[in-house]
C-alpha cells in the first residue's frame, strides 16, 4: 500500500510537470496547422509537417542553434505521420474538413440568396 501511494505521489508530481508542456505543444501544433489550412484553403500533410517543425523548433530553441535544428527535424518527422493519420481519419468519415467547410459555405450562400 505504501508503494502504491509513493507511485501515485510521483505520478502526480511528474505528471503535472509534463502535462502543461504537452498541452502547450499540442495547442501550438493545432493552432499552426489549422492556421495554415485556413490560410491556404486546403489541408495537406505539408501543413502538419510545418506545424510540427515550427513547434519542435520552438520547444528546443533554448538549446541553441543545434537544438533549434534538431527540434525542427524531429517535429517535422513526427508531424508527417500525425498529419497522415488525421487525414486518413477524415477520409474514413466520408467528408474532409475542407469539403465540409466548402459545403457549409455554399449552403449559407444559397440560403442568403434565397432570402434576398
Amino acid at each position: 500500500q505504501s508503494a502504491h501511494r509513493a507511485g501515485l505521489r510521483s505520478f502526480i508530481r511528474y505528471g503535472w510537470r509534463w502535462s502543461w508542456r504537452i498541452a502547450t505543444f499540442v495547442t501550438l501544433f493545432n493552432a499552426v496547422s489549422t492556421g495554415l489550412s485556413v490560410y491556404r484553403n486546403k489541408s495537406t500533410i505539408g501543413n502538419y509537417a510545418s506545424a510540427g517543425a515550427f513547434t519542435g523548433a520552438l520547444f528546443r530553441m533554448h538549446l541553441g542553434l543545434q537544438g533549434l535544428a534538431g527540434g525542427f527535424v524531429f517535429g517535422a518527422a513526427f508531424g508527417i505521420p500525425a498529419g497522415g493519420l488525421l487525414m486518413a481519419m477524415q477520409k474514413l468519415t466520408g467528408e474532409t474538413l475542407q469539403e465540409r467547410r466548402n459545403r457549409e459555405r455554399r449552403e449559407l450562400y444559397e440560403q442568403k440568396l434565397a432570402e434576398w
